[in-house]
């Protein structure tokens, strides 16, 4: 018990710390390189404006179009389901929010524990039939890199340990704790570094397009 108790303290201490210092420097930096390339300057008369058609697409995305759904509809599915887990067994599991209270000072309501446990199966289910989808459809196979396969590990592992460590299924529990805190760790020093950056790149590459389409004066 004192060897978990030490790494349950290791890991919500210093590496905590650095694992939040490593995400919030790597995200800073690659938003600064993505903004500090700027973009042509484009002497043609706008024949539209750009912030509301930019606005435009970044909420007109998120669903899929007819065509994508009829061509894939495992992986429309499963990115939904996943995506809708995550959420809100990430910031609607009360002690999740009760460390984001501590560490920032406010919160929000949460949703009773059993909700948020079935939100985390549903969206490990989903994860795993992406995974599925990826392995045995031949297109996909071909098109997923070594990197697509560690995104998914590292976003998989903080919902599998999370949920057993809720069930008591790792003896003793400060372990089970501890190894969920350092996955979560894990996730956040790669985070800036692989394609999860998406997160954050997703909604200005929509808005570019969107805005870029406005200004031509075509519907995108």
């Amino acid at each position: 018990m004192t060897e978990s108790m030490d790494f349950l303290l290791w890991v919500r201490g210093p590496a905590f710390d650095v694992a939040v210092a490593i995400f919030v420097i790597g995200i800073l930096i690659r938003l600064f390189e993505i903004i500090s390339l700027g973009r042509a300057v484009n002497l043609a008369e706008p024949k539209g404006t750009e912030f509301g058609p930019g606005m435009k697409v970044i909420f007109s995305r998120t669903l899929p179009d007819a065509g994508t759904f009829k061509r894939q509809p495992l992986t429309v599915i499963a990115g939904y389901v996943f995506h809708i887990g995550l959420l809100i067994s990430l910031i609607l599991f009360v002690p999740h929010i009760q460390l984001f209270q501590e560490t920032f000072g406010f919160g929000w309501p949460g949703l009773p524990n059993p909700i948020v446990d079935a939100a985390a199966v549903l969206g490990m289910v989903g994860l795993l039939a992406a995974l599925w989808n990826r392995l045995v459809n031949p297109v996909m196979r071909l098109l997923t890199s070594k990197e697509d396969y560690l995104v998914w590990l590292l976003t998989f592992l903080p919902m599998l340990t999370g949920y057993l460590a809720y069930h008591r299924m790792i003896n003793p529990y400060p372990l089970a704790l501890g190894l969920h805190i350092l996955s979560v760790e894990l996730l956040m020093i790669l985070f800036p570094f692989t394609k999860l950056m998406h997160t954050f790149t997703l909604f200005l590459a929509r808005w570019y397009n969107g805005a870029m389409s406005g200004r031509r004066g075509v519907q995108s």
